[in-house]
């Protein structure tokens, strides 16, 4: 999945709207839209990160496998 695709566009507004009612609607603590945008937008930088790092390392399947030992 490209990051600069509609695709990615879409899975990243889900997430967000999913991270962000889930924190929401089940915190009862007085600053919880503060609380839920920062894990919102924490979820959505966390899967921008992925997905640039899956991105970038797309075409390493020539190479052997890494051996952890």
């Amino acid at each position: 999945m490209n990051i600069k695709s509609y695709k990615y566009l879409i899975v990243a507004t889900i997430t967000f709207l999913i991270l962000f009612l889930m924190n929401y609607i089940g915190n009862p603590e007085a600053d919880r839209l503060q609380r839920a945008l920062m894990t919102a937008g924490a979820g959505v930088a966390g899967l921008t990160i992925g997905m640039w790092f899956v991105y970038r390392n797309r075409n390493d399947g020539d190479r052997p496998p890494h051996d952890f030992d």
